[in-house]
């Protein structure tokens, strides 16, 4: 025994910790400790987690600056017991292989966090109304309160239109006005306003790269390019068709540049960039021979050689206004407008045209990649 108690005696370790593991531990903060560090009753505090209208600001502001400091987390299943509520939004996507729809649900993740939701992902590989059900029901069942769906091709913006009785629902991108009102005209806006910079900069005509016929965001663009052309007289080529890739880019843009092409708006950024390796391949100076323009100003754009004129999209905002749509209409408050800040960059990939004498395309050098 006298061993024992000299052992521990003797210790570097507390007396506190040779009593059993785990007793240093720091305790998890409950709505007590909250309501005492604010100095309010347990009840203010409870109004203030649920978001309750009628707490006095200064008040409110005391009870969230004492969360902050303890670092207080509301327990999500108390709260959903005591509400009927969830606090859960639920998304459905088709795909996260394009820059895009990718930075659309992170903007929906960090507007649902900040605003105390958590998010159930469900994706969805096949396009058939009855997989985009499935999605919905599996939502469903989880409580969810309402849906962002992330579903930029026609066939499922129409399942999910069908599919969204079961629970309210908001689309993104919204090009038809469910979600993000008037995007499709800043889309077309934005378009037009690329292809009329290629045209003050004296090129003849512009030629398009398009995305998938199916994309809401593809006809809006190529209707802004066209809309341009028309309304400066000019001719208005035939559109090369891509698939949002830069593989895709770069085979429309072989087909382009031995057309004589000496401007080219690419509905992405990515099919750009083909074009670019196509004008390298052919022996052609981007933009000394041929000018290049982007959308969506992927992160990458500003780094290529030369950096690429493109339209500056803001895909996280998209994510983040589509929560707050849906946000709203839970709670039957009004919807305001959306804003879409769509802009030119203009970097150094387009110039004026070439002189007659040096616009001469070289045969394909070696195998398209």
């Amino acid at each position: 025994m006298a061993g024992s108690e000299q052992t521990a005696a003797g210790s570097d370790q507390p007396a506190a910790d040779a009593a059993g593991p785990g007793r240093d531990l720091p305790r998890t903060p409950v709505l007590a400790d909250v309501a005492e560090r604010a100095g309010v009753s347990q009840q203010t505090v409870s109004r203030v987690v649920r978001g309750s209208p009628v707490v006095a600001r200064r008040t409110r502001e005391r009870v969230e600056q004492a969360i902050a400091e303890l670092g207080y987390r509301p327990n999500a299943a108390a709260r959903a017991l005591v509400t009927r509520r969830s606090h859960r939004i639920g998304v459905v996507a088709t795909t996260t292989a394009v820059y895009g729809p990718t930075m659309v649900l992170q903007g929906v993740q960090e507007a649902a966090r900040a605003a105390g939701y958590s998010v159930s992902l469900v994706m969805v590989t096949d396009l058939a109304p009855e997989a985009v059900t499935d999605a919905f029901e599996e939502l469903h069942a989880q409580s969810v309160e309402g849906v962002v769906a992330v579903v930029p091709e026609d066939a499922s913006q129409h399942a999910v239109q069908t599919a969204g009785a079961l629970v309210p629902c908001v689309l993104a991108p919204g090009l038809d006005g469910d979600g993000v009102p008037d995007a499709y005209w800043a889309e077309l806006a934005a378009a037009r306003t690329a292809t009329a910079h290629l045209l003050r900069l004296g090129h003849r005509t512009v030629h398009h790269i398009a995305g998938p016929q199916d994309w809401a965001e593809s006809r809006a663009r190529a209707t802004g390019w066209r809309t341009a052309l028309v309304e400066a007289g000019r001719p208005v080529p035939h559109p090369a068709r891509g698939d949002w890739t830069a593989a895709g880019g770069h085979a429309a843009g072989h087909e382009l540049l031995a057309a004589g092409a000496t401007a080219v708006f690419a509905a992405s950024d990515h099919m750009a960039i083909g074009v670019v390796r196509a004008a390298a391949e052919r022996g052609l100076v981007v933009p000394d021979d041929v000018s290049v323009v982007g959308y969506d100003d992927v992160p990458e754009a500003a780094y290529l050689n030369p950096p690429l004129t493109t339209v500056r999209q803001d895909f996280t905002e998209i994510g983040r206004r589509c929560v707050q749509v849906l946000l709203r209409r839970l709670a039957s408050q009004e919807v305001p407008a959306g804003r879409d800040d769509l802009a030119l960059v203009v970097r150094a990939s387009t110039g004026p045209p070439p002189a007659p004498a040096r616009r001469t395309p070289a045969p394909r050098h070696g195998a398209r990649a």
